[in-house]
């Protein structure tokens, strides 16, 4: 090994930092659309998942600085848009997207197609306010380009009806929803011009899904709204609905209602007024913020390799990853625990004294019944026989003597007296009878 390869020698550590370096200085800012997988929403609130296609995948993290302004729920099979850094985590050398934005994948793209035309048009000039036209301040006739059967012209008519009957309406008819919605509407706004048969034209449609109001997102009609001579008011859908016609027009209505109110000459005009120069303030304010956007994004991206933030966060993520590892373990843990405590109840229960103590009763119980029956079957034949024997020795017992009408004399020592020989004449005997005795005194013996 020569000197100059030795110094060509990288440490992982070393290798894993320039790469991440280069990710992060090459890919500053992109948008990637996947689909969501195995997605892990952390404890610490940073959300893991890989965004993959049907030909490779790739690691991501969102932390929760930025998911928490996702405005819908994700799930795992979801399809997405992101808007990410690339970037690599080094302890494992991963490979890796940090999500700053996110968007459903529909929502997502048309959102990025609408900030890249915004972004066009404004580095053009065509949100700039010093191009916008006032508004007359005296109005006998308004155009309306919308669809001619659509709710917009409905209630632009009701209102002008209501708060200035004077007021004459033209109506452009317009698509306001499809493929050839943009050039109907664009090629109207060039017939109004043409024309010059109104005071202002008003530009819109009813609300709808971000689908829906495209065509008033699309480039063609930007570019008419701001060429025209005539002043516009732009009023497409919903008051929370803001289009690229919105920020071209002269004037930005929320509702097409609103629109007939801004124009109509009730003491309620003067009141909107108000409200459009605040709205106007407001647009201001968000002008002077976009033209710096660009900048600041150019700031932060150079900031991003020294940025404490971005080590914290890499510092979170291994926390949670260590903390998922401990979760595992103890888990782990748990289970051999639960394990080895059913395996010692099992064995406690097969040696449980209680167990034993209830065979022993079982075999007490079936020995105590052998010996019931081994004792009966041992005394009955003993009880036969002493029942024998009992009426035999009845047979020869004095007392049954007695009961047969038969006597038994005794002396005065309770003795029997047998023979003549033992009783003197005088003498005191006792007669034992069957229920008693009767105490007699002998008168004569006679000998025989």
């Amino acid at each position: 090994m020569n000197f100059t390869t030795a110094q060509n020698i990288y440490s992982v550590s070393r290798l894993n930092h320039t790469v991440k370096d280069l990710l992060q200085t090459h890919f500053l800012q992109i948008w990637v659309q996947g689909e969501v997988s195995n997605l892990i929403k952390a404890s610490s609130g940073h959300w893991y998942f890989k965004l993959k296609d049907d030909r490779a995948q790739v690691q991501t993290a969102m932390f929760k600085g930025n998911n928490r302004h996702v405005r819908f729920n994700v799930e795992n099979g979801q399809q997405v848009l992101v808007k990410a850094r690339v970037s690599l985590y080094e302890p494992r050398g991963d490979y890796q997207l940090i999500v700053e934005q996110m968007e459903a994948d529909g929502e997502g793209l048309l959102k990025q197609q609408f900030e890249k035309l915004k972004f066009k048009l404004a580095s053009e000039g065509l949100f700039a306010q010093e191009s916008k036209k006032l508004l007359p301040k005296l109005i006998n006739k308004v155009g309306v380009i919308t669809s001619p059967t659509g709710a917009a012209i409905h209630d632009i008519l009701s209102v002008l009806h209501k708060r200035a009957p004077s007021i004459e309406v033209i109506v452009y008819p317009s698509l306001v929803q499809g493929n050839e919605a943009a050039a109907t509407i664009s090629h109207m706004i060039e017939i109004a011009n043409q024309r010059n048969e109104v005071d202002l034209l008003i530009v819109g449609r009813g609300g709808g899904s971000t689908e829906d109001l495209w065509s008033f997102n699309e480039e063609p009609v930007a570019r008419a709204i701001f060429h025209s001579s005539l002043p516009i008011i732009s009023a497409v859908g919903h008051e929370v609905d803001v289009t690229i016609s919105d920020l071209v027009a002269d004037h930005r209505a929320p509702t097409p209602s609103a629109a007939a109110e801004v124009i109509s000459t009730t003491v309620v005009e003067y009141k909107n007024r108000i409200q459009l120069k605040q709205q106007r303030l407001a647009a201001n304010i968000k002008q002077l913020i976009y033209g710096y956007h660009s900048k600041l994004n150019h700031i932060q991206q150079k900031l991003v390799k020294v940025d404490p933030k971005y080590r914290l966060y890499e510092q979170q993520q291994k926390l949670d990853e260590y903390q998922y590892r401990l979760n595992n373990a103890m888990t782990k843990l748990l289970n051999d625990k639960k394990t080895r405590h059913s395996k010692l109840q099992q064995a406690l229960s097969v040696n449980s004294p209680e167990k034993k103590l209830a065979n022993l009763k079982l075999k007490t119980q079936a020995l105590q019944q052998r010996f019931y029956a081994s004792a009966q079957t041992l005394t009955q034949p003993k009880l036969y026989r002493l029942a024998v024997l009992g009426e035999k020795l009845n047979a020869f017992s004095p007392l049954a003597t007695l009961n047969r009408g038969y006597s038994i004399m005794l002396n005065d020592d309770k003795k029997v007296i047998k023979s003549t020989k033992q009783v003197n004449v005088n003498q005191s005997v006792t007669v034992k009878l069957q229920d008693g005795h009767v105490n007699c005194q002998v008168l004569g013996v006679n000998k025989d």
